[in-house]
């Protein structure tokens, strides 16, 4: 017998007319965070879920990517059963012009020392 077809899975994302700069900046106040949004500045192209340099539980960083993801700073969508991750770069520059890119020199100095935990 033929299996079921499922559907696609597919990731919720807001619209960002619908998100404020005090929730951009509430996102990333927290510094695994602002690690990650780096790291994906960084790349220039999708991550993965788990190949993110940070030291927090699988679960904790499921809790962050969905912060980031409703403060509208990433794109989440599946490969496979593969969760990627991509910077909403573009589109947060045309909402708050500048602001991500000032946000992502300021907390460059964070890196310096030991991975976030």
């Amino acid at each position: 017998m033929p299996r079921p077809r499922t559907a696609a899975r597919t990731v919720e994302h807001p619209a960002l007319a619908g998100v404020s700069v005090q929730q951009v900046l509430e996102a990333l106040v927290d510094p695994v965070r602002r690690a990650v949004v780096r790291q994906l500045s960084r790349s220039g192209q999708e991550i993965s879920c788990g190949n993110f340099d940070v030291s927090v539980s699988r679960s904790t960083l499921t809790h962050h990517f969905n912060v980031l993801r409703e403060a509208g700073l990433i794109r989440q969508y599946y490969v496979g059963t593969t969760k990627m991750n991509a910077l909403r770069a573009d589109e947060m520059d045309e909402r708050f012009p500048g602001l991500l890119p000032a946000l992502i020199a300021a907390s460059a100095g964070e890196e310096a020392g030991s991975p976030v935990a």
